[in-house]
């Protein structure tokens, strides 16, 4: 599956707009990650328990998103775009969208 953030994939043909495609996914914060989180917030620095799971969050939202486009048969997702809401204190859905298309 092809996945770019462009409107066209270079030397294609986009022959076929299958439709919107997305993924998503919401994750909380843990008290584990938190405590570690709070003692790096007074040090300074980045939070690498967060970023991993912004990260692991994204990861999964994309195969989500791979998984529609896979069923409406595209060859491509092109446009794709994320987006992050907050849910609850705490927890947040993280969506990858795109449009599927069919490619000569």
């Amino acid at each position: 599956m092809i996945i770019v953030t462009t409107e066209t994939i270079k030397n294609r043909e986009i022959t076929e707009t299958l439709g919107l495609v997305r993924g998503s996914t919401v994750r909380a914060r843990n008290i584990g990650r938190d405590i570690l989180a709070g003692l790096k917030n007074i040090a300074g620095g980045e939070i690498s328990e967060y970023t991993k799971l912004l990260a692991d969050s994204r990861e999964q939202a994309l195969e989500r998103m791979v998984s529609d486009a896979q069923t409406l048969g595209a060859d491509a997702i092109v446009n794709v775009r994320f987006s992050t809401s907050a849910v609850s204190q705490g927890a947040a859905e993280i969506l990858a969208f795109g449009t599927a298309v069919k490619l000569s």
